[in-house]
């Protein structure tokens, strides 16, 4: 038996395409599903099964078998995602009696679909798609948040000082997934207009050659490329401006909760685990997330730690008192709230079907 098998999402050609440096992908209900390629065994990956195997047959002699779990996450391995390769490869994974796959997704990858099509355990989320997704009828749940904020936010040259100064005729680049999540709240909360907005197509060029754009972001990718570019910039992450949902959400159908809530609560906890020991030191992920995701380099992954731990996106918030991973009945009202008032979601969709506390509520994993 593999105990630790990292699996690549399929895409349009059968040799693995690394993350474009800037790219950003929220999970869409609408794009078709590829085959996965199969794995390719490397030195590092068979160190790990075989320190996956130790553990395994120890759970074999104590007559326990492992339960096979499949993650499947929204991109290309990343800092972002750092806290469930740790998990791999620290081992925690495993002694807590979970044999897991990692699947990474990607803009091919249709994540919603394979996770209630059986495909996939579970799903690395976004609020408003599970929202949405209810919305569809489809039997799905939110079980913990990574993060207590979203990465997402703005991009902008120096001239600017807040979010609200985007409406003194500045251009702001929106991606299709950003149409239907942020950017009506930013419209909304600032007096924008559509008028203002162009496509963003994941390049930093158009930013870089006019001063008179702003562009969507998240804090360790894009400054970092600007950055590297030697384009000076600012960052303002839409949270801090009262933007509802958690970011890197663990997302399973509701089948998974009934028939096997002690997988699941054993997934959750080693995964927030896993996040705390990465924060720490990320060394060990971080070798995983190089080998998945050749484009990651450690300047890069180093950045992104840095400006992680700088929002405190996973020890901030409700998780510096009630552990990492933890979430409320009061954001998850005011994300529902907000999809309501800009038109996107149906006011009699059963908000509360979108998450459960059970996992996280007691679980105390602390920053």
């Amino acid at each position: 038996m593999n105990a630790i098998r990292i699996l690549h999402a399929a895409f349009s050609r059968p040799a693995f395409r690394p993350r474009p440096a800037t790219s950003r992908f929220i999970p869409s209900l609408s794009v078709p599903q590829k085959e996965s390629i199969p794995m390719t065994t490397t030195p590092l990956l068979r160190r790990l099964r075989l320190a996956a195997c130790g553990l395994m047959m120890s759970f074999s002699a104590a007559g326990m078998a492992a339960d096979k779990v499949t993650f499947l996450t929204s991109w290309y391995a990343q800092a972002e995602h750092g806290g469930f390769y740790q998990a791999l490869a620290k081992g925690i994974y495993q002694k807590a009696g979970l044999d897991v796959t990692i699947k990474m997704g990607g803009p091919q990858v249709n994540g919603m679909q394979l996770l209630t099509s059986g495909q996939a355990d579970f799903l690395m989320g976004y609020d408003l798609q599970v929202l949405k997704s209810l919305e569809q009828s489809l039997p799905v749940t939110t079980v913990a948040a990574s993060f207590q904020t979203d990465l997402q936010g703005m991009l902008t040259h120096e001239d600017i000082n807040g979010l609200a100064d985007l409406k003194n005729g500045k251009t702001v680049l929106v991606s299709t997934s950003g149409r239907t999540t942020w950017w009506p709240w930013l419209k909304s909360r600032y007096s924008l207009t559509d008028a203002q907005s162009r496509p963003y197509t994941f390049n930093l060029q158009p930013f870089m050659a006019d001063a008179n754009l702003a562009q969507q972001a998240y804090p360790s990718s894009e400054p970092f490329q600007a950055m590297k570019a030697g384009v000076k910039s600012k960052f303002f992450l839409f949270a801090n401006d009262g933007y509802p949902p958690y970011g890197t959400t663990i997302v399973t159908v509701n089948k998974m909760v009934q028939d096997k809530p002690d997988v699941v609560a054993r997934f959750v906890k080693a995964s927030m685990e896993g996040w705390k020991s990465y924060m720490a030191d990320p060394s060990a992920g971080n070798a995983i997330i190089k080998q998945e995701n050749p484009n990651m380099k450690d300047d890069q992954l180093a950045y992104a730690l840095e400006k992680m731990k700088e929002y405190n996106f996973v020890g901030g918030g409700d998780a510096a008192k009630m552990g990492i991973g933890t979430m409320s009945d009061a954001r998850w009202k005011k994300t529902y709230d907000f999809m309501v008032e800009a038109g996107l979601l149906k006011a009699d969709v059963d908000w509360k079907k979108a998450y459960t506390t059970q996992f996280v509520k007691d679980m105390k994993v602390m920053p």
